[in-house]
């Protein structure tokens, strides 16, 4: 009787380190699948970057330190992995998209640009993409840490080396700052 009982306990502990774990290994995928979804989106904004900078490069000549950078943003995309680094990348990234979207307020004519208002209105809708893709990878990376943190997942994830995920954190205090454009120089 004694055999069966502890035969019993056996089975329930086993079930239950399977069932923890699978659910551990799940958790895992949905973040990788949460942060697919913002390398795609990032990557589309990369690829629209270009038609948006022939657009605007007619306009405004002394932008060129901006497409400069954007262009080696864009380079530097390709050799990136970690999500620190494509966050510091996006950071980067948006701040030089604010301040050609603040300069193209002065020009008229480019905002009455058809491809640059497609164009535009592309980028835009990337970007809410891209945050929304921000936040579901967060709100997934807090569960699966949550995980991670709680008894008695906790020790399995000790067992099988399962290890916290960054979140993406895109706001620097650079991107918190307002763009400050200066026409001065154009006059």
């Amino acid at each position: 009787m004694i055999g069966w009982i502890l035969l019993a306990v056996i089975a329930v502990l086993v079930i239950a380190v399977i069932g923890i774990y699978n659910g551990l290994v799940q958790s895992k995928i949905k973040v990788d699948n949460a942060w697919s979804q913002i390398d795609v989106q990032l990557q589309r904004r990369f690829d629209l970057i270009p038609n948006f900078i022939e657009t605007v490069k007619g306009y405004m000549n002394h932008e060129k330190e901006t497409f400069e950078k954007i262009a080696a943003l864009r380079t530097s995309w390709a050799n990136t992995q970690s999500v620190s680094e494509k966050a510091d990348l996006d950071n980067q990234l948006s701040t030089a998209l604010k301040t050609i979207m603040a300069v193209s307020e002065n020009y008229p004519e480019l905002k009455a640009n058809q491809n640059f208002s497609d164009l535009s209105e592309e980028l835009r809708n990337t970007e809410n993409k891209i945050s929304f893709s921000r936040q579901f990878y967060n709100d997934t990376v807090t569960m699966y840490n949550t995980k991670l943190q709680v008894f008695p997942s906790n020790i399995i994830a000790g067992m099988f080396n399962f290890k916290d995920r960054d979140l993406f954190k895109a706001e620097s205090d650079e991107a918190r700052k307002n763009v400050k454009v200066d026409f001065s120089s154009n006059s």
